[in-house]
């Protein structure tokens, strides 16, 4: 299984800039567009002609906005077909940024991003038809339904048939629990109601790739939970699916690969389960301040690198040593052990320590 890849966080401030006139609950490109295909599956042989088995592909994506500022520095994210590809990273990291790119919604200022194969924005036409997106949270017309906003959306895809418009719409809102809201105003919608009907506009027809940013976001627990089985089910089906989201215990739950930004810049990526088996297990020995150098020593003989002592608490990485040896030897050399700690990495501190900030920190 590839290990994660790293690359050294630069101080770049980030910031996501939004695009005046552009609805952001965007389900596909407008316009009659050639190539019609129909409503019933995927596109077949999609990705025709790509060398790789990527949905997602970037090469030094870079954005930086007339002010100077650099919200986006040469970021190469690859996301393989099939998968569930968690984006994480604080606030003004550069993830919704990174996502206008993909889309065709804001153009880079250098590099370029692939989505299923095809050069970006240049294959939008072909492409977004394919991908089903929820950007910076859902914008619909207030004044009309649930249901004749999805009505509009779907009118505005030249690749759907009018036929089958109302039995995708009832499909879709059932989906997403909102048919008995159907006729209700946009405008009387809750923020979850809204943002389930964005994930609705994004799943009006079978897509080969979803990419939803804070998909969550106003959901109750069970509303949480749904859309939880919902990306699995999808993902199962064959969809490949990026999800940007600060929650990190649904992203450890349904991810099965994890990319993480800060300021900018594409600090890791990778398989979940690499993730956190690159970042050592430690192990945290409490003393008596009289005993902290002969702990310091039965450690350091056990092999366990570097202990950093901090009050009567020292740390060490654990390596290979199993837990129990750590304990036997202290004892046995006459160590006052007042406690014995192993801390395995998790998704958390991994992130804290390559962004040194939790997610609610906005930069």
């Amino acid at each position: 299984m590839p290990a994660p890849t790293t690359a050294p966080s630069a101080s770049v401030p980030a910031s996501a800039v939004p695009q005046p006139g552009l609805p952001t609950a965007r389900t596909s490109s407008t316009g009659n567009l050639p190539g019609r295909r129909g409503d019933h599956a995927p596109a077949a042989g999609a990705g025709q002609g790509s060398q790789t088995d990527l949905a997602i592909r970037t090469h030094d994506l870079t954005k930086q906005f007339r002010s100077g500022q650099v919200a986006v520095s040469k970021v190469n994210i690859e996301v393989p077909r099939g998968a569930v590809y968690g984006f994480l990273g604080p606030n003004g990291s550069g993830k919704t940024t990174t996502i206008r790119m993909l889309l065709g919604l804001v153009g880079p200022s250098d590099g370029y991003a692939e989505l299923l194969g095809e050069r970006m924005p240049t294959a939008s036409a072909t492409v977004l038809p394919r991908v089903g997106a929820l950007v910076e949270g859902p914008a619909f017309h207030p004044y009309l339904s649930g249901r004749a906003n999805l009505e509009r959306l779907d009118a505005a895809d030249g690749t759907t048939r009018r036929s089958t418009r109302k039995a995708r719409i009832d499909a879709a809102l059932a989906r997403l629990g909102l048919g008995a809201a159907a006729a209700k105003p946009y405008r009387q919608y809750s923020l979850g109601m809204k943002q389930r009907l964005g994930l609705a506009a994004a799943l009006l027809r079978p897509r080969d790739l979803l990419i939803l940013d804070e998909p969550t976001n106003g959901l109750d627990p069970q509303g949480t939970r749904e859309v939880r089985h919902l990306v699995r089910e999808l993902a199962d089906a064959g969809t490949t699916v990026l999800v940007s989201s600060h929650l990190l215990t649904e992203i450890e739950q349904v991810c099965t690969h994890i990319g993480i930004m800060s300021r900018g810049n594409l600090v890791l990526q990778g398989p979940r389960e690499t993730v956190t088996e690159a970042h050592e297990t430690v192990v945290v020995v409490t003393t008596s301040p009289d005993h902290r150098g002969s702990a310091v020593e039965v450690l350091t003989g056990l092999g366990l690198t570097a202990p950093e002592v901090a009050g009567t608490t020292i740390t060490a990485a654990l390596g290979d040593v199993p837990p129990e040896r750590v304990s036997v030897a202290l004892v046995h050399a006459g160590v006052d052990l007042l406690g014995l700690e192993v801390h395995r990495p998790s998704l958390e501190s991994v992130f804290v320590r390559l962004t040194g900030e939790g997610f609610d920190v906005a930069r």
